[in-house]
């Protein structure tokens, strides 16, 4: 299984921004994290990050007839990004949302989220733990 995972706005700041929230490990040790997840399940993997909204459009797109799967943390864009969402609807190619916090219990305008209606799942909440449920969701169907 091959597998995108992107991450949006400000993930590139991971440990600096906000760390009561976001904690206090950096965005290389996401990285190998979300590394040693997909060796877990023997999926191969790129890892994407860009704070424009276009960029993560065309790198979705670009993942058409390419990738098996994709773990996209939009971030911001979560809230505001319809664009972000037609291009995953657009692809068609099994989506898990997450996102590091538990944006449900944070302010009111983080509470709707565009790409969750073309996800096949969300995991919040759970720091980068949530990572490796969604690959494992998408490699293996676990839930």
């Amino acid at each position: 299984m091959k597998l995108l995972i992107i991450n949006g706005p400000n993930l590139n700041m991971l440990g600096i921004r906000e760390p009561d929230i976001y904690g206090s490990q950096n965005y290389a040790a996401l990285c190998d994290f979300v590394a040693a997840a997909a060796s877990e399940v023997g999926a191969e993997f790129e890892i994407f990050q860009s704070n424009h909204e276009g960029v993560l459009v065309d790198k979705i797109q670009e993942a058409y007839g390419k990738v098996d799967g994709i773990v996209i943390n939009p971030a911001a864009y979560t809230h505001t990004s319809v664009a972000i969402a037609d291009a995953l609807s657009a692809v068609a190619i099994p989506t898990v949302e997450v996102h590091l916090s538990d944006v449900m219990k944070r302010e009111s305008f983080r509470h709707h989220s565009f790409v969750a209606p073309v996800a096949k799942k969300t995991y919040m909440g759970l720091g980068f733990e949530g990572y490796r449920r969604a690959i494992r969701f998408l490699c293996l169907g676990e839930a």
